[in-house]
């Protein structure tokens, strides 16, 4: 799924993708991008999680794709997801089961959702304020997506992961905030987590090499109080150790010869 427990390592290493597959990936991404625009309408105080989940499976269908997160496995005696999307209120950074509870006026939604189309996925994610939040949680959405915007104009040849992680730590901590370190970003392509890794954090020039064709999903978790983080008894859903906000934003991002291309956003 989307923000990440860090998988094992994997022996290879990314497998850039060639000029048509990342035209497919592409589709793929505005197809998501037009679902979590059509959520923006929807999410809105007093309609519940599993409304929205409902809502966005059917935006997914309607356009010909899968649920890329819906069924996805979990860890030893955890059930598979059961959402279209992560659903995740306030204090949870990620993971989030949509459910009975409802949104109210005030709360910070972050939706996490992707799909699979042709073969080839895309993921994304947006926190969404809910009526009249408060000026610190306003703040919190604006630092991380503007943490978003700094780890994207690193995804050029010749750069390496850290230096998208070093980016997006730098907006989030000069903002007085914490990145999430625990979880991580991911190569995407035929299926949902490729190498590399891409943390949130991280030294310029290190990590791996970025080419063209390289496809990453970047994604900042950041929490306006500490990094630390737990897992509910449901196996999935992450909160913040300290109960403090946290917000997500993330894209699926293409390194190309030229700027980076991100494959998660509307045609324009």
């Amino acid at each position: 799924m989307n923000a990440k427990r860090r998988p094992p390592r994997r022996p290879s290493g990314p497998v850039p993708k060639t000029p048509d597959e990342l035209d497919a990936m592409a589709a793929a991404g505005v197809a998501l991008a037009e679902c979590i625009e059509l959520l923006r309408a929807e999410v809105r105080e007093g309609v519940s999680t599993l409304d929205v989940d409902g809502i966005a499976e059917e935006a997914v269908r309607s356009r010909g794709a899968v649920p890329a997160f819906l069924g996805y496995p979990g860890g030893p005696s955890v059930p598979p997801f059961p959402g279209t999307i992560c659903a995740s209120l306030n204090d949870e950074v990620v993971h989030g089961i949509p459910g009975p509870v409802r949104l109210h006026d005030g709360d910070i939604f972050s939706v996490d959702i992707g799909l699979i189309l042709d073969g080839w996925v895309a993921d994304t994610a947006r926190t969404f304020p809910i009526g009249d939040v408060s000026a610190d949680a306003a703040r919190l959405i604006s630092v991380t997506e503007a943490a978003l915007a700094h780890g994207i104009e690193q995804a050029r040849p010749g750069r390496h992961v850290g230096d998208i992680g070093h980016a997006v730590q730098r907006v989030v901590e000069e903002a007085g905030y914490s990145v999430v370190r625990a979880l991580v970003g991911h190569g995407v392509g035929r299926t949902m987590h490729e190498e590399p890794q891409v943390p949130n954090f991280g030294e310029p020039g290190t990590g791996p090499l970025l080419e063209p064709g390289i496809v990453i999903a970047i994604e900042p978790m950041v929490n306006a109080g500490g990094a630390d983080i737990t897992i509910d008894p449901d196996g999935w859903t992450i909160r913040t150790a300290d109960g403090s906000l946290s917000a997500h934003a993330e894209h699926t991002v293409a390194v190309t010869d030229d700027a980076p291309r991100i494959l998660t956003r509307l045609a324009i």
